[in-house]
């Protein structure tokens, strides 16, 4: 089965090849034509994913999924969640989001923190929505080269390791974004079996 990724995010596209490849083609917005960027204009994950896949769904007539991550900081109530790519600025930077949040979170002994992924997808016409969620504390300083994002400052729980320190593999057992593709994936298992 072919399955457009509403996303132009190469990090994120090798993250989904990786957990769904086996089961799925899964093609990219460049491999279905579509060059624009895609609308982020609501006040949740959730929304923001369905408005991303819709929007594929509706001008390519292909179905598709989407993703919205964001990280929740307990002590900053919740920031920066939606807003976690600009959290820094328009520019999206992962060194200036993260350096933002090292800078709110300084002297606060409260570092929980969990990471959020809602999917959404759209399936010859139909909505269906997963998400995933992994807990976790954010470090004190960014610490490993792998990953991407907030990756290098969240440590989840049970682990003493980044997810910047983490393989590939053993990051997407464990993560917000893997769970939800999980979910996704058992969905569509199902879905294919009827």
């Amino acid at each position: 089965m072919k399955l457009c990724f509403a996303s132009n995010n190469e990090h994120k596209l090798t993250e989904v090849r990786q957990i769904l490849a086996a089961q799925y083609e899964i093609l990219s917005l460049q491999d279905i034509g579509c060059h624009e960027e895609l609308p982020e204009e609501q006040e949740t994950l959730e929304g923001n994913s369905h408005q991303k896949a819709n929007h594929v769904w509706q001008h390519y007539n292909i179905s598709c999924f989407a993703d919205d991550t964001g990280l929740e900081v307990m002590a900053l109530n919740g920031e920066p969640g939606v807003y976690s790519a600009r959290y820094a600025g328009a520019q999206r930077s992962n060194h200036d989001n993260m350096q933002l949040l090292l800078q709110k979170l300084e002297g606060n002994p409260d570092r929980r923190a969990q990471f959020r992924t809602s999917i959404t997808l759209i399936l010859d016409g139909q909505v269906n929505q997963f998400n995933g969620i992994v807990t976790g504390t954010i470090a004190q300083a960014p610490s490993g080269e792998k990953g991407f994002g907030y990756d290098p400052i969240f440590i989840p729980d049970g682990f003493n390791q980044t997810f910047a320190q983490m393989g590939s593999e053993q990051k997407n057992s464990i993560s917000h974004r893997g769970r939800a593709l999980q979910a996704l994936a058992a969905f569509l298992k199902n879905y294919n079996t009827q």
